[in-house]
């Protein structure tokens, strides 16, 4: 997919700096993320026969569910800007012998869906890194049938978030940060206000929005594995990855230690468990 158009930046990003990376970690991503992904599915009355697009399908995981939800007489549209986490998505359906899931490569903003087909719109994490989410919504909203519905789940702030804020606050005493984005800016926390998400959403023309926290413990990483999970975390960490990139090669050893012995911290002979602060998100199209 050429970056281009108002994702253009968010499209080469996921092309290739971040989708290689989730696609050799996805099963531990997985591992940590799919029960956020399925309290975020469950708020979708999903019949048999339902057609649904996943917006940020990533690997795939998340399509795979769907497609067990809504049955083989039903239809998921899988959608996403990276290529090499599309790829691994396609191997996954393959596998599963689903023939009632599609997957395209295409920027959710900006494609032109078939208006009012499909019955509902998920998405896993992947509506907070649109460049305008007023316009994205609304397009989603249009692809959407009379009373069709919305539901994702999305990141509340950072510091709501110590799984992320932890590592990032161990770094921070051996390298740069970058700076804190403007507020809304894409990103993993671009919808971290509960009152913008009700705007942008109202603006994009849903209604009965719905917004409920869901507090829980990440087994961060989903392995045991101490050493494991300090390099997922260098690596997928959000803004400490960004930060790690970017770093001179001799401090990384120094942060390598620290972020390890801050999750050293959480961790027990099962894992690295961590508090995590998400929003569950539900709309309909009038």
């Amino acid at each position: 997919m050429e970056a281009s158009g108002p994702n253009a930046e968010q499209i080469a990003y996921w092309t290739t700096t971040a989708g290689p990376k989730w696609v050799a970690w996805q099963a531990l991503l997985d591992a940590q993320i799919d029960a956020l992904g399925r309290a975020a599915m469950d708020l979708l009355p999903l019949a048999a026969g339902a057609r649904v697009i996943d917006v940020g399908c990533g690997c795939g995981q998340s399509v795979l569910e769907l497609a067990e939800r809504v049955g083989p007489h039903g239809h998921v549209l899988g959608v996403d800007v990276s290529a090499p986490m599309l790829a691994r998505a396609a191997e996954r359906v393959r596998a599963a012998g689903y023939r009632h899931v599609e997957l395209r490569e295409a920027d959710a903003q900006t494609h032109a869906f078939a208006p009012g087909a499909a019955d509902a719109v998920f998405s896993r994490f992947g509506v907070m890194f649109f460049a305008d989410p007023t316009a994205a919504f609304a397009n989603l909203r249009r692809a959407l049938q009379a009373g069709g519905r919305l539901a994702f789940v999305c990141w509340q702030p950072l510091e709501r978030n110590p799984w992320m804020a932890v590592p990032l606050a161990a770094a921070a005493a051996h390298l740069a940060l970058p700076p804190p984005p403007p507020a809304g800016a894409p990103g993993p926390f671009a919808l971290g206000a509960r009152e913008r998400i009700t705007e942008l959403l109202a603006a994009a023309g849903f209604s009965d929005v719905r917004i409920d926290g869901y507090e829980t413990t990440l087994q961060v990483g989903g392995t045991a594995d101490l050493d494991a999970v300090t390099d997922f975390v260098l690596q997928l960490g959000g803004p400490l990855a960004t930060a790690v990139r970017e770093a001179a090669a001799d401090v990384l050893p120094r942060v390598r230690s620290a972020v390890r012995a801050a999750l050293a911290a959480y961790w027990d002979t099962t894992g690295v468990r961590m508090p995590a602060a998400s929003w569950l998100v539900s709309a309909r199209q009038p």
